[in-house]
Parts: C-alpha cells; structure tokens; sequence
C-alpha cells in the first residue's frame, strides 16, 4: 500500500494531490482498521489472486471530510497504477457495495470524486450511482462531485 500511496500520478485525485511515506501509510491503514470496530465497516485489501500481490483498497468509510453529505457512508476505492483500466476497481467496489447494502443494512451509499476525475466517475456510473451535487471539499478547497445509489435503486439494478 506504500508504494500505491508514493505514486503522484496514484495520489493526484486524492485530498491535495500529496503522496504518503510508509509511516503515513501505515498510520492510515491503522485508522481504516479502526473504522472496523467503531462502524462495522471499513476498507478491503484489494489483492490479485493469483499471485497475492496488493493492488489496493476498496471498501466502506464515513465521509467526515465532507459533512455537508451526513450522514452518509462513502464506497472508495485506490489501486496502483498498474492495475488500472483492468475492471478491478468496479468489481471491488461492486463488491463493497453488495456489502454495505445486503451485510449491513445500509439505506444509501455515496461516492466523491475531484471534478476532473472521470475514471473514478465512470466507476460509479458501472455501480449504479447517478449525481447529485457538485461542491467543494472545505479543506482542500477542490471541487468534488458526489454520486449517490440509495438501497431500493440497488435493488432495482441489481434484479
């Protein structure tokens, strides 16, 4: 996940656009580990079968950077540049989607990109997810887009 994490081109859509060192890397995935007891949900490993490798994450957050959403849970996703464009992302986040909404029960789902980001929307258009407002992230002053799939649009999608 560090070197995933020390990628500019990786870390570019990501807060300010700063890559992170092992440390910051490893005091995040503890924050993510965290998020597991506090909310019964969190973040998965993405790894390539067949050869055990870590490509990334995907998984479930709460989105506290934007509280203008909340209550809201985010699905999320981060994998090294050399597994992009293979549909990992969309099966990953496919996969923590079904999670959220058929494990834990959740009414609506989430996802923020930087505007710009078209990889990450295109990602949330394949989930199901439509629009719902563009605003700016108050900390770092950049403009996200947030996607929105509410469970009975799941539901639907998914019969």
């Amino acid at each position: 996940m560090a070197a995933v994490n020390a990628d500019p081109e990786v870390m570019r859509w990501i807060r300010d656009g700063s890559v992170r060192d092992e440390q910051q890397t490893r005091g995040g995935v503890q924050a993510w580990e965290s998020e597991w007891e506090s909310q019964g949900f969190g973040l998965f490993a993405v790894e390539i079968r067949s050869t055990g490798e870590t490509a990334g994450f995907t998984g479930l957050s709460v989105p506290d950077f934007l509280p203008e959403v909340l209550p809201a849970v985010e699905v999320g996703w981060r994998l090294g540049r050399s597994h992009w464009g293979q549909g990992l992302a969309t099966e990953a986040a496919a996969a923590a989607v079904r999670f959220g909404f058929e494990e834990r029960g959740l009414e609506r789902i989430v996802s923020i990109a930087q505007v710009g980001n078209d990889a990450s929307e295109r990602i949330m258009t394949k989930l199901g997810m439509h629009p719902v407002r563009e605003t700016v992230n108050p900390t770092y002053g950049r403009r996200v887009r947030v996607f929105e799939l509410s469970s009975d649009q799941y539901v639907t999608t998914t019969r």
